[in-house]
């Protein structure tokens, strides 16, 4: 069974892509600069980040640089489902830098809508064997550098960035 849901009459899944696009593209450009992914694995992410959206399931997701285990550049894109006074952005910015023992981490957050029996039900749609994560996503280490936002209609993502 499929479903999907919307917050409000105000956006449709075609936002809904519209946006993911934007964030597709960031994270093809982060695995490019960086060399700590593949293009397909960037895609593969924003298959599942497209998935969970549209089903109201995705609150925020966090894409971080380490270097030997310290953060050296993050991005977190927030989901808003009230965007409408946003102006959206191209996709780009910061190059991130290509550095010796490179990792990118993504950490995503559901909305409470992700219940076990969604949990069970959307699995199969997943590319990415998604599993929990405690790692700390405050980027307290790094500076806000700025950020983006995505919007369609009155669906976004606020992206917003921190560098060393």
């Amino acid at each position: 069974m499929s479903q999907t849901t919307t917050a409000s009459a105000t956006y449709t899944t075609t936002d809904i892509e519209n946006v993911v696009r934007r964030v597709k593209a960031d994270l093809i450009m982060i695995a490019n600069s960086t060399g700590a992914w593949t293009s397909e694995k960037a895609a593969e992410y924003a298959h599942d980040i497209e998935i969970l959206a549209k089903e109201g399931y995705l609150a925020w997701v966090d894409v971080t640089l380490l270097q030997y285990g310290v953060e050296l550049q993050a991005t977190r894109f927030d989901v808003d489902t009230a965007a409408g006074t946003l102006t959206t952005s191209r996709p780009g910015g910061v190059l991130w830098p290509r550095v010796d023992n490179a990792k990118l981490r993504i950490v995503i957050s559901y909305t409470s809508a992700y219940t076990d029996t969604a949990r069970e039900a959307t699995r199969k749609k997943l590319k990415i064997g998604w599993t929990t994560s405690h790692d700390d996503t405050s980027h307290a280490s790094l500076s806000s550098s700025g950020g983006r936002n995505y919007v369609s209609s009155t669906y976004g993502m606020q992206r917003k960035d921190w560098a060393a």
